[in-house]
């Protein structure tokens, strides 16, 4: 299953504490995430970002999702995002 979640920074913060900040994510939450087969973020030319996972099964995302509500580092990663610009999608890979 892959998952694409796009966001926009919060105003006032830059490439360089977001790429801090996902380096954190990745060390301290996904390194030992189940079912996490790939993982990686990006930033578009018009300062849109994207992360994309890629999870083995739905149930894996799920149970990701479910652990990232009460991790330590939720709260600050998110105050560094534009809630509003927040979006999730889910696709079933084809082949």
């Amino acid at each position: 299953m892959i998952e694409i979640t796009r966001f926009r920074p919060a105003p006032g913060v830059d490439e360089a504490t977001l790429v801090a900040a996902n380096r954190r994510v990745q060390e301290e939450f996904h390194a030992d995430t189940p079912g996490l087969l790939g993982r990686t973020v990006a930033r578009g030319e018009d300062g849109s970002w994207i992360m994309i996972c890629l999870w083995r099964s739905d149930a894996d995302a799920d149970d990701a999702d479910a652990r990232w509500e009460r991790h330590e580092l939720r709260r600050p990663i998110l105050a560094l995002l534009d809630s509003s610009s927040v979006s999730v999608e889910r696709y079933q890979e084809l082949d």
